[in-house]
This record gives structure tokens, sequence and C-alpha cells, in this order.
């Protein structure tokens, strides 16, 4: 079998390609990989030199989700459509949900990784106000979403907005995102330390919950260190937030030894459609401190804990329990790991590969 399949390189995403591409091609799958947003690095996409049977196809074209992004997405469509012309493959896997919509003679899977319209209203209680970006944004999505053959989803809270906020497609199924187990460490000695992966400019992430000088044991927080009005060098600079400590972003590699000495992994999200880091936290046998939203209730359920929704005290109070009760933290440092595996690429790559083949199949059928 052949796919063609979309991604960008921005965010998680990319993270979600590698692992079922990977899988994929161990399987005998043949891919071609169109990337969108911005040029992979070398170090992005050194992976994919590993893996024979997979073609990749860089662009810098805008994503959906950008401001004056419709001139990007009519010449991305025109390079897809030369790249299928030439490449042939026997199903189409969108990433992005633009495409879904669009005159393809191929089975057609549609991602709904997340969406402007569930981000704003998580993050601002109600809708986006009314503008010609979010009416195009709309349209672009609605027409994807429903013209997909297979509309999935990674969790089923995610295809619940997707269809709250886009309408129904015309078939619906939630697979769940999936890591290596092997890609981490779960043995090390644990550290005192809790660690976190947002960016503090990010509402959706809400990094900032953890801008406190109570915090109860040293935090370390990655990925940029710009924050709001310069809030945290302001801070540390008067004395202030001495236990929270800015890494900045890492290395795949980097980040693997973080999260192997670290003994709690703390999600501030309000917004997680999935939540890659939690999981690969958890895969290196930390405690999880979540925010408790309903995605990642669906996920983790009582394998973890969590602190009261969006509220920085209780957050506070969270992590202090659990640093002060070892017995305790060991407990859901296991918990975490054990449930953490049922979440793993092989599996994902499974559930796509079943529904890959009976699109195909029924391609086949109706010919």
């Amino acid at each position: 079998m052949h796919v063609l399949m979309t991604a960008d390189t921005v965010g998680g995403v990319w993270t979600y390609t590698r692992e079922l591409v990977t899988q994929l091609s161990r399987r005998g799958i043949m891919i071609t990989l169109v990337s969108f947003g911005e040029l992979p690095s070398a170090a992005q996409s050194e992976w994919i030199e590993e893996l024979p049977d997979v073609s990749f196809h860089p662009t810098a074209f805008r994503l959906e989700w950008m401001q004056d992004a419709q001139s990007d997405l009519r010449q991305s469509t025109e390079f897809l459509q030369s790249i299928i012309a030439e490449a042939k493959p026997d199903l189409l896997h969108f990433n992005q949900f633009y495409f879904g919509g669009l005159d393809w003679d191929l089975p057609r899977i549609v991602v709904a990784h997340s969406d402007v319209i569930s981000w704003w209203v998580s993050v601002h209680g109600a809708e986006p106000p009314d503008s010609d970006w979010i009416h195009t944004y709309r349209e672009n999505v609605v027409r994807g979403w429903r013209g997909a053959d297979l509309a999935i989803a990674p969790t089923r809270w995610m295809l619940g907005q997707a269809c709250a906020h886009y309408g129904n497609p015309k078939r619906k199924e939630v697979v769940y995102n999936g890591r290596n187990p092997n890609l981490f460490i779960p043995h090390f000695t644990k550290e005192e330390y809790a660690i976190s992966v947002g960016r503090l400019w990010d509402a959706g992430k809400q990094a900032t919950l953890l801008l406190r000088d109570d915090l109860p044991l040293e935090t370390v927080l990655i990925g940029p260190e710009q924050s709001p009005a310069g809030a945290v060098a302001s801070a540390q600079s008067s004395g202030h937030l001495s236990k929270l400590k800015m890494k900045g972003p890492q290395s795949e590699a980097q980040l693997k030894q973080l999260f192997a000495r670290a003994s709690i992994y703390v999600a501030t999200s309000r917004y997680e459609p999935f939540g890659l880091a939690p999981l690969e936290a958890a895969l290196s046998r930390c405690a999880l401190v979540l925010n408790d939203i309903p995605s990642l209730r669906e996920i983790w359920e009582d394998d973890v804990i969590y602190f009261e929704a969006n509220n920085p005290q209780s957050l506070v109070l969270t992590i202090q329990e659990l640093a002060s009760n070892p017995a305790r933290r060991s407990e859901y440092c296991g918990r975490a790991l054990e449930r953490a595996r049922r979440f793993n690429s092989d599996k994902m790559a499974e559930e796509y590969l079943g529904h890959y083949r009976t699109l195909v199949s029924a391609e086949v059928a109706a010919a």
C-alpha cells in the first residue's frame, strides 16, 4: 500500500508524524510525505533518511490556521496535485483540514489535531469575534472536515469539539496518539524537582500558572523564555520566583534526560486535544499533576493527580502534597508509567493501518 501523508513541522504534529510514518514504514507501507509551515531543520528530518520507503517533499507553504494563508493554500494544492499525479498513492492522509474538501479521486482521511475555534473557546469561554479571516477559516475547515471519507481525532473530546463547531463528517473515529516507549528512560533514580513544558505567551498552555513565589519544590519550565512584558526576568531580578528554573527550548536528547530525572510532571494546559508532553513524561516514570480538563481526564483517568481547573492555588497545594509524600509519589510514578504504555506508536499505527485497508478495499469494491 502507498499512502500520501501531509504534515506540518510546527509543534506536536511533527512528532506524531514521525512516530506514525516510522511504524508504517516498518510494516512495509510506502509513504510519500509532504510537509508545510516551516522547512524542517536537519535535526528534525534526519529520521526520514533511515526509512527506505519514504519520499519526503518539504515546503514552506503557510498553514490553514495562519493569517493570510489563502494564496499559499491554493499553491500548496497545486503542488500536492503534481505530487499525487507522480506518486500515484492508494490513499490520502491529511493532517490539515483544508485538503479534505478538495476533489481528489482517492479515499481521504482528515485528522483533527487541533483547531482555532475550539482553542479560542477553551481559552476565552466564547467563540472568536467574527472577521473575514475567521469566516474563511471556518469555511475551509467545514469543507475539509465534511469532505473526508473518514475523519479522525486523537481523543473523544477533540472529536466532539470538531463535530460541534464544524458539523458531522461522513464517518468518524478516534485513534489515540502514541509514542515509542523505548525512546524514554523510566529507570533512573528520581530527583527532587518537577518539570513542565509550555510557552509562557501561549494562553492555551497556561504556563503562567507557574509564575509563583510559593512553588513547593524546584520546577523546571521548558519552552521559549519570552514572557508577557518580561514578567519572569523582572521577577527573578527582584529575588522572586526562586524555585522556577527557565531552561528554554531543549533538544530531544536534553529533554529525555530531564524527564528521566524529574519526579513530577506538571501539565497546566487549559487546551490540550491530546498532550504528548505528559505522555513522554509518564513514559519516563514521572508522577503526573494535571489541570482538570476533559481531554486529560479521558486519557489518564485515575492514574494521575489533578488540580482544580485553572486554579494556581490548587496547583501549588497539589504539588506540595505529592512532594511531601514519597510513598504516594512513587505510587503515582508507577501508575502513570503503566497507563502510558497503552498509548504506544505500535498500537496507533495498527489502528491507522486498519482504517487505511478498509477505505482502500471499499474504493476497489466500488470501482
